[in-house]
């Protein structure tokens, strides 16, 4: 379905929804790229800009723990404590007929992180998310929906394990993900409102100021530190991989202004253990858009793609776990790859898969000044989906897959000082990275640390 088409079919709910707040119909709805678990539709009403925030089914949340009323409720109360976020309008009705969601006022600025990277001060930004996350981090428990989860940390290493198992369980890297945090399990400290997925990409910013604070669903309450640790995690810099605060500057300045705020005094051991936590938890849910897209419960082309960034977790976990193992291990050096483990194909004889592919995304490229909105976004995500399919084809991939091996690290039999495993471990996530995302860019980091000049 195109996006007009799915336009057409929300207007009538929405202006339905619309009425009960007092506004007029809605004009000029269109569909915001982005969101692969929740549809976001901007349009305007009476002269102004609001934010359709919905799931187009009762389906899509249904693995969620608390609904689109609740999940209004905490972006209201977090409105209330100065927190940059959006004004809630309405929620939508089973008599609207468009699904679960709601209408919310929009912001300014942009969420594109790369814009914002590019914004002259970054520093400044930096200040203003930490000041945010310490609102959010102080907001009282009583003035939230009596809904709103607490993640007990052992349980929450117990749901990744039934994850884990779910995809497979088969993967050694998660495996020893894992493994470390059963281990490394800390004691509880009085849980505060996690905002759950504070990073680039969920904040708006414009003329570098934050503007706003999107994206609530995973809101819960627990360590403050995990909230620290998951904007700072690799995939979520979005290319800035030196400033590890966002992207935006220094951990030692964003933990110095998220206490100034009135954020707790941050302990880079609880900090380590959250940052190795949502990495396993990153990782499993990108396997899980995979599951998604095969039972039929949601075909979009996002799932298929999103499920080959495993990889980048994967690595990002490796460089993490590895920091705690024996110098003279940690230090040692790969040599290149084995030859004999790349495939090369014959540039003779049919075409293969990876030609076929790289000759459909060089079709898109042709066609996409003709693509607008979301079906443009659409577009780019089948050309890297093609991208995948082509680099794979042409030079193999050494698949990180090993179910007994996952077994023996449970069991204690088998660590990353066993044997050669971390090297092991090490050319199997380069190679598989180099497959799936090339200029993701922990692969030239660990590249360098571990090949050296090679």
């Amino acid at each position: 379905m195109g996006e007009s088409d799915g336009a057409s079919r929300l207007h009538d709910g929405l202006e339905r929804a619309l009425c009960r707040a007092s506004l007029s119909a809605p004009v000029e709805l269109a569909r915001l790229t982005g969101g692969a678990t929740m549809e976001s539709w901007r349009f305007e009403a009476g002269g102004e800009a609001f934010v359709l925030r919905r799931a187009p089914s009762l389906a899509f949340i249904d693995d969620r723990p608390f609904g689109h009323d609740t999940e209004a409720e905490v972006i209201r109360a977090a409105r209330r404590a100065g927190v940059t976020a959006p004004e809630v309008m309405v929620e939508l009705e089973e008599g609207d007929d468009i699904g679960s969601g709601f209408v919310m006022r929009a912001l300014p600025g942009t969420p594109d992180p790369r814009a914002i990277l590019a914004m002259e001060k970054p520093g400044q930004l930096l200040r203003e998310a930490a000041r945010d996350l310490g609102r959010i981090h102080s907001i009282c428990p009583s003035d939230l929906p009596g809904d709103v989860p607490t993640l007990e940390y052992a349980e929450g290493v117990e749901k990744l394990r039934e994850q884990f198992e779910e995809a497979g369980g088969d993967r050694p890297i998660i495996a020893l993900g894992l493994r470390w945090l059963m281990d490394n399990l800390p004691e509880p400290v009085a849980p505060v409102l996690n905002h759950g997925d504070y990073r680039l990409g969920n904040i708006l910013c414009e003329d570098s100021h934050l503007t706003g604070v999107l994206d609530w669903e995973l809101a819960h309450f627990g360590d403050p530190h995990e909230d620290l640790a998951f904007g700072c995690m690799p995939v979520w810099r979005f290319g800035a991989y030196d400033r590890q605060a966002l992207g935006l500057g220094s951990l030692e300045d964003y933990f110095a202004a998220y206490e100034a705020a009135g954020g707790c005094r941050v302990d880079p051991t609880r900090f380590r253990f959250w940052t190795i936590y949502r990495t396993v938890w990153w990782a499993l849910g990108c396997l899980r858009n995979a599951q998604m897209w095969r039972s039929g419960d949601d075909r979009m082309l996002e799932r298929v793609v999103i499920s080959r960034r495993t990889s980048e977790q994967e690595l990002d976990l490796l460089l993490l776990l590895e920091d705690d193992m024996p110098d003279e291990l940690r230090s040692s050096r790969l040599e290149k790859n084995d030859p004999d483990l790349v495939y090369q194909h014959s540039e003779r004889g049919e075409a293969t898969l990876g030609e076929i592919a790289t000759a459909v995304a060089e079709w898109l490229v042709q066609i996409k000044d003709k693509m607008s909105g979301h079906d443009r976004f659409q577009l780019a995500v089948a050309r890297n989906a093609l991208g995948m399919i082509a680099r794979e084809d042409e030079w193999g991939r050494i698949a990180i897959v090993d179910r007994e091996l996952c077994d023996d690290i449970f069991a204690g039999e088998v660590t990353l000082e066993s044997g050669d495993l971390l090297n092991e471990m090490r050319m199997a996530a380069l190679d598989k990275v180099d497959a799936d995302i090339p200029k993701y860019p922990s692969l030239a980091v660990a590249r360098f640390k571990w090949l050296g000049g090679n």
